[in-house]
């Protein structure tokens, strides 16, 4: 019987590294695969193929501005909003700009110092300990690579700093999308508030809460295991039928993390839209329903469990964990945490999230957003609402 062996090697960023060169870096990189005769480390960038990858990096970029889905900008604009000029808050996507200024010694540089040893673990799945062991041993130790054996320089290790704030950006959306159905011109807004890193013992109390925020798009098809009965579902898309989205995301680092909902509506109901998304917000510190936590519970457990039925994605967890905590819970383990979450676990983390000021990220027609002082205002009321403003001519 042939043996499937799945092998593959990870690289460690520290959180943010990745976000001034991946994009280019991740498409210029050629590595020979491996081969029963030997392991080729190597790094063949040619003037053609930099040129193309060029192109490639400048059509999404492009493609970037015109789609309909916002998701990636916004979560570039939340990021930066967040932590203001500082680690995950610096750009992710490469500036037009600079495309040109990447060329073959700079990228040999960005490898140089990051592709090193220290920062690399190999994972294998179907494969024995010690044959894994004497397989990087006889291939890889020794293997000078094409961007050289230097010492790393200037590997900034600094820790992010929240900030908070608000990223705006005016743009006309009526027409993203072609077609006999054009997309309906919306506003799309995300508000989001530091949680914690991945490091931390809250990291899975935040994980349930974003589980049972849920939401999605009201498109949705629904049925189960779709967040039919999440919060953003229940008190925002059944109740508001001009709401065209509300969905939750986490995002969690190594030293911090971010917890976000992203709305879309019509530019005319902005200021109700975040006005729905602070209230939302403000009851995640109130009571939290037996039943809904052991939903959101079961449902967290369940896309662990299905997501590590795939073998390549067995050794993907194996690396990433490694690399980030030097160490690996195993599924059961993860479970028996999940199930250990309280009611009052979701309540101390949100009433802790509450307490740092928000980062708002808003896109498309602003005319009606409102200000960001009143905003975080809404976020310490105990109702969640904004401000009353009055206009003496409309």
């Amino acid at each position: 019987m042939k043996q499937n062996i799945s092998v593959e090697s990870l690289t460690f960023w520290k959180n943010w590294h990745f976000r001034l060169l991946i994009d280019l870096t991740a498409r210029m990189k050629f590595c020979l695969p491996w081969r029963s005769t030997g392991v080729f480390v190597t790094a063949r960038h040619q003037d053609e193929e930099i040129e193309l990858t060029r192109m490639a990096v400048r059509f999404e970029l492009e493609d970037l501005s015109m789609r309909p889905d916002p998701e990636p900008l916004l979560t570039e604009m939340i990021h930066e909003a967040a932590y203001r000029e500082n680690t995950v808050g610096l750009h992710r996507f490469c500036p037009t700009e600079n495309i040109a200024k990447i060329d073959r010694p700079v990228l040999h540089s960005y490898l140089r110092n990051y592709y090193t040893p220290d920062r690399m673990v190999l994972a294998g799945v179907g494969v024995g300990h010690e044959q894994l062991v004497e397989c990087a041993r006889k291939y890889l130790l020794g293997a000078r690579p094409a961007w050289g054996s230097g010492a790393a320089v200037h590997v900034d290790g600094s820790v992010a700093q929240y900030t908070g704030g608000i990223a705006r950006l005016e743009r006309d959306m009526s027409s993203v999308s072609l077609g006999p159905t054009p997309f309906p011109e919306l506003t799309h807004i995300m508000i989001g508030l530091e949680s914690c890193s991945f490091l931390e013992g809250d990291f899975l109390p935040f994980a349930v809460l974003n589980m049972m925020m849920g939401g999605g798009g009201s498109f949705s098809a629904g049925g189960p295991g779709k967040g039919m009965f999440t919060r953003l579902y229940l008190n925002v898309l059944n109740r508001h039928h001009w709401m065209y989205n509300a969905t939750s995301y986490h995002h969690s680092y190594e030293d911090t993390g971010l917890l976000c909902i992203h709305a879309s509506a019509d530019p005319r109901q902005v200021r109700e839209m975040v006005e729905i998304i602070t209230r939302e917000f403000v009851l995640t510190a109130g009571t939290v329903d037996v039943v809904e936590l052991e939903r959101a519970k079961t449902q967290l457990t369940s896309m662990l469990m299905m997501n590590l039925e795939a073998r390549p994605v067995i050794f993907e967890d194996v690396g990433r964990q490694v690399l980030a905590t030097r160490s690996r819970k195993l599924p059961h383990e993860l479970c028996a945490l999940i199930r250990d979450v309280k009611p009052e676990d979701i309540k101390r983390v949100a009433s802790a999230m509450l307490r740092r000021k928000p980062a708002v990220a808003a896109l498309g027609d602003l005319s009606d957003l409102p200000a960001y002082e009143h905003i975080q205002a809404a976020l310490a009321n105990k109702d969640g609402r904004l401000p009353r403003t009055y206009r003496l001519f409309r």
